[in-house]
């Protein structure tokens, strides 16, 4: 039985012959995507960003649409793939690589940091120093997170060793 708040929930066909009716969260996209729709509607399929990838962060996902990964890495933004697309699917409307998108990191409470274990792998990993660290009484460590300086790279998720860390869409946006 659906809950209330399911009532308004959209899924497309593929999640309807799949049985998935859960409301499920947007694949995350390559960096300079289109809005969902457009990027399904204008994406060929054909693999070119994902070859052109040199961090290989980029795969085939459900649909065959590439999708973006930071098991192993972050994105340098170098704009392979961007350059690689071209049906218009990743598209920069400025020439900025910075502002490939506006996902930014976010830490939750399972941060070994914020659980009194000595961890600061995120920081190291932070090429924009956008992660800090400040020290508080008893010798725990307080994750400090700028999200002005993040650019959602996700190195930081590539290294964090229980998944604390998680990109997202600051609500501003």
């Amino acid at each position: 039985m659906f809950g209330a708040d399911d009532a308004n929930i959209k899924i497309d066909r593929r999640q309807l012959l799949r049985g998935q009716l859960r409301n499920q969260l947007a694949p995350m996209r390559p960096p300079w995507a289109q809005t969902e729709t457009s990027f399904v509607e204008l994406c060929s399929r054909c693999d070119d960003c994902i070859k052109a990838c040199e961090t290989r962060v980029l795969f085939r996902g459900s649909g065959g649409f590439p999708e973006i990964s930071f098991q192993s890495a972050g994105c340098d933004f170098c704009g392979d793939c961007l350059q690689a697309c071209t049906t218009s699917a990743l598209q920069s409307p400025v020439p900025a690589p910075s502002l490939a998108w506006h996902h930014r990191a976010t830490i939750n409470n399972q941060c070994l940091s914020l659980n009194g274990i000595v961890c600061r792998s995120c920081t190291e990993a932070c090429d924009t120093d956008a992660i800090q660290f400040k020290l508080q009484t008893g010798g725990k460590a307080t994750p400090l997170l700028n999200q002005e300086l993040c650019n959602g790279c996700g190195e930081c998720l590539a290294v964090c060793p229980n998944h604390s860390i998680s990109l997202e869409i600051p609500e501003a946006q």
